[in-house]
């Protein structure tokens, strides 16, 4: 078998609940080649791992529409320019029916047009455009296509707004009927058409067979796969009321008895209230993908490229690598790039969260999607599509959403059995009051068994989950927080210590030069003009430090006639023929220089986090040149968030003890690990573990992938490179210790949520079944009760898309 894994997603359209999405996520994990297969039912959507060399994507398609639902496609209509007859057509036809994730492409001569059925999350607008220009041709996107909205969620709320408001018109008429039995509305009038059962039978029967139709489909579908779903339970439900009061219209003709006690608005309301339930659902749901369209309305939409010499102004789908990109004031730079003219600021607070504008000039990289401030810029193209900064971070949160967490196997596994238990409790509910309550009235029994079979729906056991997980990981990706999957959003909380790195995580992770000691009788100036020669040779980030710190303060540096860099001692250099030595007390002993009394002002500058390189010129010692790695301005406020979330927060860094020391008592920390080679990390958070301790740890993402991939939760702080997004369990965008807290907050408030929904399911079925077994529930009340069951469920995990966090840290 092949080591190679692909990954693929599918919408999927028909669930209707829990049930469905386990009977699916059962079918595609029984397929060979399949490694894992996830189904979302809150978001719609399949989740496959596989090994191509095994199976493919058609094999998923299949195996999902024999299950009985449908694998949704997007559509795309494209101009084609440059065919000449039937086998121009042929050739674009066949080139785009071999792209992977083409479903169906159909090419017409006579209109000069393609149609293509996609999988958007296999093949880009701009991977078929490419193939047509491939073949010889030229494809470009119909401008209508463009405007058009391809969100199928969106037309099947107006589908389900149109079934309802034709349900709820037949309906009223017969609720009217209903009420108009009880004592205390005696005084409602009605007209007596409305009592005979033939009205009642017209007005019912396209409810219960043109809008109940999709729970009939529904439930043959799942019997036929020998599983049951909340469709089964409905339409058991709706007909039995139905052929129940047919049965008896049936009977009452010719009869001159009083008018029979028909149920037809039992089945009639219940499907209106179901459909209204499902419609309130949808919408909801729709809300709780808003932070992926938040992040998408961040993109350009359109940008202006050289080709050919002229300007022209395309859509984002159509920029290719090496594409020359004009930006002018106020625009958004379109996709990645690297800047080849013009100097701006350029705002990245939808990446850094840092509100000052960034200075940036020919050769700076810029990031799509932020926007440029002031300055014409004239940009090369080097990440576009897929591959952009933002496209990824949309790539981390639809992953983390379409997740399942720990927290919801439970949920799944007794969804999956849950339907057969009900359908046998209501048979015995039935008996019960047929048999001994009721002996006899079989209207009464029926009642019974119809409320059991409807308030029983797992619907809101199958979204508890689900919906929490898209509304917390989606708010907290606006605080700049993607977790990687669910399971890291359920297992942040339950962190008790937080292991941080320094360079770059506490502090800025850039040096400045901050003391310049001498000894004997050299001025200052030719001290760092010395100096500074001597160290511009050198690659190191102290070197650089001590360069940038002496050009600042106005003094040219010197050629250098010789230069040696010694590893772990320091470097040894000649400059207008004076031999300079700077570093380390060890480079000094190798070379026998006496320090004298240089010791006890190395230690005061180490105790205040400083790193001190000696400097001798000549054999003689000359003076110190400091260096420090300034803390950042938030993370003392951040680590004191920490502690008053009752962690532990320990630094860990290869600096020596004093530097280590000086920096954790400047921010807070109370416990810091200095001298840790970056192998050595993950051995130190072992060591935290083994203490019974769950650990988080925080780096930069490149030379902390060792540790991070050992922590229970690996943290990233930056810029989201891929390197930190794929070591890490979560990836903190903005540089801000503030943004850690965010990510346990978040976390405890989903589980919370997660919590409250699973309670309240769980509650309500258990509850409900018994209330409505006692005959104390009327069904169509168990309708209504069941539908605000689904509905106050998603609005429960909607509640966390209002969480508010460290506002500072907000774009």
């Amino acid at each position: 078998m092949s080591s190679e894994q692909k990954e693929v997603q599918m919408p999927i359209a028909g669930m209707t609940c829990a049930a469905c999405a386990t009977r699916i996520e059962k079918g595609l994990n029984k397929l060979e080649g399949v490694n894992e297969a996830t189904v979302n039912l809150a978001l719609e959507k399949a989740t496959v791992k596989f090994d191509p060399s095994v199976t493919n994507v058609s094999d998923f398609e299949k195996k999902v529409k024999d299950l009985g639902y449908d694998v949704v496609s997007e559509k795309a209509e494209f101009d084609l320019i440059g065919m000449t007859c039937a086998a121009c057509a042929t050739r674009i036809e066949k080139g785009l029916n071999k792209l992977e994730g083409v479903n169906k492409a159909t090419v017409n001569l006579a209109l000069e047009t393609a149609t293509v059925e996609y999988n958007p999350s296999q093949v880009s607008i701009q991977d078929m455009i490419n193939r047509v220009e491939k073949i010889g041709y030229e494809a470009k996107v119909k401008q209508d296509e463009m405007n058009e909205s391809s969100d199928y969620r969106e037309k099947e709320i107006e589908k389900q707004k149109g079934k309802f408001i034709f349900s709820f018109i037949l309906s009223v008429p017969l609720l009217w009927a209903m009420v108009s039995h009880f004592e205390f509305t005696s005084f409602i009038w009605l007209p007596d058409m409305f009592m005979n059962p033939w009205v009642q039978l017209a007005l019912a029967t396209p409810v219960q067979f043109i809008i109940g139709k999709q729970f009939y489909v529904g439930a043959y579908k799942a019997l036929k796969n020998k599983s049951a779903n909340m469709d089964v339970l409905v339409a058991l439900g709706t007909s039995a009321a139905y052929f129940y009061s047919l049965y008896l219209s049936i009977l009452s003709i010719g009869s001159n008895h009083h008018m029979p006690e028909l149920y037809f608005e039992t089945s009639a309301v219940l499907i209106t209230l179901i459909i209204l339930g499902k419609l309130f659902e949808a919408r909801a749901k729709g809300r709780s993908s808003e932070a992926i369209k938040k992040l998408m309305g961040l993109q350009a939409k359109t940008a202006t490229v050289l080709r050919d010499g002229s300007e022209i102004e395309i859509s984002l789908d159509e920029v290719v690598v090496g594409d020359v990109i004009y930006v002018k004031p106020g625009e958004k730079i379109p996709v990645d790039g690297e800047i080849i003219e013009g100097r701006s600021a350029l705002d990245e607070s939808m990446l850094t969260g840092e509100s000052v504008p960034v200075d940036k000039t020919a050769g700076d990289h810029v990031i799509g999607a932020t926007i440029n401030k002031n300055g014409f810029l004239k940009v090369k193209a080097t990440k576009v599509g897929r591959d952009t900064a933002l496209a990824q971070i949309i790539k981390v949160v639809e992953e983390a959403q379409g997740s399942k967490a720990p927290i919801q196997r439970l949920a799944d596994h007794i969804s999956g059995i849950f339907v057969p238990i009900v359908v046998g409790i209501a048979v015995i509910v039935f008996f019960i009051w047929y048999v001994w309550v009721s002996p006899g009235e079989f209207a009464v029994a029926l009642e019974k068994l119809i409320a059991v079979l409807v308030i029983a729906c797992p619907c809101a056991l199958g979204l508890a989950t689900p919906t929490s997980i898209m509304a917390g990981s989606g708010r907290a990706a606006e605080y700049g927080v993607l977790f990687k999957g669910g399971e890291h959003l359920e297992l942040t909380h339950q962190i008790t210590t937080v292991v941080l790195d320094k360079t770059g995580t506490v502090t800025n992770g850039k040096p400045v030069l901050t003391d310049i000691i001498i000894e004997g009788d050299v001025e200052e100036e030719v001290f760092a003009q010395l100096v500074g020669s001597a160290e511009k040779q050198s690659e190191h980030p102290l070197a650089e430090a001590i360069v940038q710190g002496i050009k600042e303060r106005d003094i040219s540096l010197l050629d250098i006639e010789e230069f040696e860099a010694i590893p772990g001692f320091g470097i040894k250099a000649k400059v207008e023929n004076k031999e300079i030595l700077i570093g380390t007390r060890r480079l000094m002993a190798k070379f026998q220089i006496n320090i004298g009394t240089a010791e006890d002002q190395m230690e005061q500058l180490e105790k205040n986090g400083k790193t001190a390189m000696l400097v001798a010129i000549d054999g003689l010692y000359a003076g110190i040149v400091a260096v420090a790695d300034t803390v950042k301005e938030t993370s003392k406020e951040a680590i004191k968030r920490l502690k008053d979330l009752g962690l532990e927060v320990i630094m860990i860094t290869g600096d020596n003890e004093r530097t280590a020391q000086a920096i954790a008592n400047e921010v807070g920390i109370d416990a810091a690990i200095a001298e840790v080679l970056p192998e050595g990390k993950a051995e130190q958070v072992k060591k935290l573990q083994q203490q019974g301790k769950r650990v988080a740890m925080v780096g930069d993402g490149i030379n902390d992938a060792p540790a991070l991939a050992v922590a229970d939760i690996g943290m990233a702080i930056g810029t989201g490179t891929d390197v930190a997004m794929e070591a890490a369990d979560i990836t903190l965008m903005r540089g801000d210790l503030n943004s850690i807290a965010d990510a346990i907050v978040m976390s405890k408030k989903t589980i919370r949520n997660i919590k409250q929904n699973l309670f309240w399911a769980f509650g309500y079925n258990t509850l409900g079944i018994p209330v409505a077994a006692l005959g104390l529930l009327a069904p169509w009340l168990a309708g209504a009760a069941m539908a605000f069951s689904s509905v106050s469920v998603v609005l429960n995990a909607l509640r966390l898309q209002r969480v508010k966090l460290n506002e500072t840290n907000r774009a």
